[in-house]
C-alpha cells in the first residue's frame, strides 16, 4: 500500500480515527458513540444518528434493482455410476481464497493445516475409507489426492472440499459451464468419483 513511515498507531481506535478522517460517510462514527450503540453508515457527522436503512427511498446510483424470478435449472453435471458423488467447494473460517496469505500464519495453519474432503461416515464405510486416509477425488476434468475427513455435516453422496489448498486444488475438478443468466461458472458443484 506504499506505507513508508513508522507505524505510530497505539490502538485500533487511532487507526479508525484516521479512516474516518478520510472517509466522509463514516466520519460521525466514533469509538465513544459505538460503545453506547451500533451506528450504521453513512453517518457524516457526530450529531448524525446513522442510517438505519441504506437504500430506503432509492439507490445511490438512482436505479432500482431489477429482480426477476427465474425457473429452477439443474446443474449441467449430474451424478452417474462413474461419478456417483456430488462435490461442493467452499471456504473454511481460518483461510482466505487460495490461502496465499492466510496459510503463512502459524495459528491459522494450526486450525486447518491442509486440504481434506468431507465425506459422510456412511459413504466412507461403503468405500472402505478411514478418517485421515489419503484418497483420490476425480471428476471429468481432473483428480486430486486429499485426506478423507469423516463428517456428519455432509449427507448421502455429497462431499465437500475447501478451495484454499494448492496441493489439492479443488478447482481442477470443477465445471466451467456458465449459468445462462448470470454468466457465472458452476464452480460450486460437480460430479466426482472417490477411490482409495
Amino acid at each position: 500500500m506504499g506505507f513508508e513511515k513508522d507505524f505510530t498507531f497505539n490502538s485500533a481506535e487511532e487507526i479508525w480515527d484516521e479512516v474516518r478522517a478520510v472517509w466522509p460517510p463514516g466520519y460521525g462514527i466514533t469509538y465513544d458513540r459505538i460503545e453506547k450503540s451500533g451506528i450504521q453508515w453513512p453517518c457524516p457527522d457526530v450529531d448524525h444518528p446513522g442510517t438505519e436503512i441504506l437504500h430506503s427511498e432509492s439507490f445511490s446510483n438512482g436505479v432500482k434493482a431489477a429482480l426477476r424470478r427465474i425457473k429452477f435449472r439443474a446443474t449441467k453435471e449430474v451424478v452417474t455410476d462413474d461419478f456417483p458423488f456430488l462435490l461442493t467447494t467452499g471456504r473454511v473460517l481460518y483461510h482466505y481464497h487460495t490461502g496465499t496469505m492466510s496459510r503463512k500464519v502459524k495459528g491459522l495453519n494450526d486450525k486447518v493445516p491442509g486440504a481434506y474432503v468431507e465425506i459422510s461416515p456412511t459413504a466412507a464405510e461403503k468405500l472402505g475409507v478411514s478418517d485421515g486416509e489419503m484418497i483420490h477425488v476425480t471428476s471429468r476434468r481432473g483428480s486430486i489426492k486429499v485426506k478423507a475427513k469423516l463428517s456428519s455435516r455432509v449427507k448421502g453422496n455429497v462431499v465437500f472440499v475447501p478451495f484454499h489448498f494448492a496441493e489439492a486444488a479443488a478447482n481442477t475438478l470443477t465445471n466451467s459451464a456458465l449459468d445462462p443468466k448470470s454468466k457465472i461458472p458452476e464452480f460450486k458443484v460437480c460430479a466426482v468419483a472417490i477411490n482409495k
